[in-house]
């Protein structure tokens, strides 16, 4: 606070004002940089988390296609084994005659 004196030769009068402090161009400059800091490491956080994200979700989906592949094997081994018992539950099945072999060449 500084002080003012208004009025004429001896009297006693004062006042008080107050004084605005600003902060100086070096103060200014510092937050700046320190703000610019700071929302560069929230990015980086945001940046990384989004990676991590990444690598969880391609291990999933090597991991769907891999049981997509599975099923696929599956099935088609289910429906091999189920062919051969059609093939033999079916009436040309049952009506077909064994052959023997009858002899050999010597």
């Amino acid at each position: 606070m500084s002080r003012r004196q208004y009025g004429r030769k001896n009297r006693n009068v004062v006042s008080f004002t107050g004084r605005v402090q600003t902060l100086g161009p070096v103060s200014n400059t510092i937050i700046l940089i320190a703000l610019a800091c700071l929302i560069g490491l929230l990015y980086l956080t945001q940046v990384t988390k989004t990676n991590s994200y990444g690598y969880t979700i391609n291990g999933l989906q090597q991991q769907q296609t891999k049981l997509k592949d599975q099923k696929a094997d599956l099935e088609v081994s289910a429906a091999r084994l189920q062919s051969l018992d059609r093939v033999a539950a079916s009436e040309t099945a049952k009506k077909l005659v064994s052959s023997h072999p009858s002899g050999t060449i010597q």
